[in-house]
């Protein structure tokens, strides 16, 4: 079983990369939903993310603004609430990995933002980063409701710059051309993969 490792900064398109991943059957674990189902209701993290900062439960589960705000800008808070997260969604991807190789699938897909500031690339038989044009992006966060241009310097800055991110990666998927480029690049990813062949056959830009 290949596993491929999905990445990018936010408003890379790296969502929508996923969408067409899926729509090729390609089984994903997605980090970031993994991630609100344990500050849901009944969640593993709830409780010892209620402990760790009073005040940022309501109905029983996290309270995702006021959880934000005890960690913005406080290095040391945001570092015991990663010591909390992090273990339980590598759990969730361990339990994902093993039932994929139940099936016998060939190709699956760990969708992580910080898939680079994790370690997480040394988990992947290849890692794809989708980008775009620094304008494009921004153009993008911005129009996200609550997004401000403080709060995306703030996002940023904890995110691995993109051309390292490129630098990094075994395939590049431009996603500031048209949807049809990155639709096309991912369907060349999945069927090098599915059929064996070597990732060097792949170039490391996509276009």
């Amino acid at each position: 079983m290949k596993i491929l490792g999905l990445t990018g900064g936010i408003g890379m398109g790296k969502s929508t990369a996923a969408k067409s991943f899926r729509r090729l059957r390609v089984p994903i674990f997605d980090a970031d939903a993994t991630v609100h189902a344990l500050q849901g209701r009944g969640g593993r993290a709830v409780g010892p993310i209620g402990a760790a900062f009073p005040g940022t439960l309501r109905d029983g589960r996290v309270d995702r603004e006021a959880l934000r705000q005890a960690v913005l800008g406080k290095p040391e808070a945001l570092t015991r609430l990663e010591r909390i997260v992090h273990p339980l969604v590598r759990d969730a991807e361990r339990r994902f990995l093993a039932a994929a190789r139940r099936r016998a699938a060939r190709l699956v897909v760990l969708d992580i933002p910080l898939l680079f500031e994790t370690r997480g690339q040394g988990r992947c038989d290849l890692v794809v980063v989708v980008t775009a044009p620094a304008a494009v992006q921004r153009w993008r966060v911005l129009q996200r409701k609550g997004m401000t241009p403080d709060r995306l310097k703030a996002i940023l800055a904890r995110q691995t710059p993109d051309r390292e991110k490129r630098r990094r990666a075994d395939v590049v998927v431009h996603s500031g051309l048209s949807r049809h480029h990155a639709q096309r690049a991912i369907r060349r990813i999945v069927r090098e993969v599915r059929s064996g062949g070597e990732e060097a056959s792949l170039p490391p830009s996509c276009l």
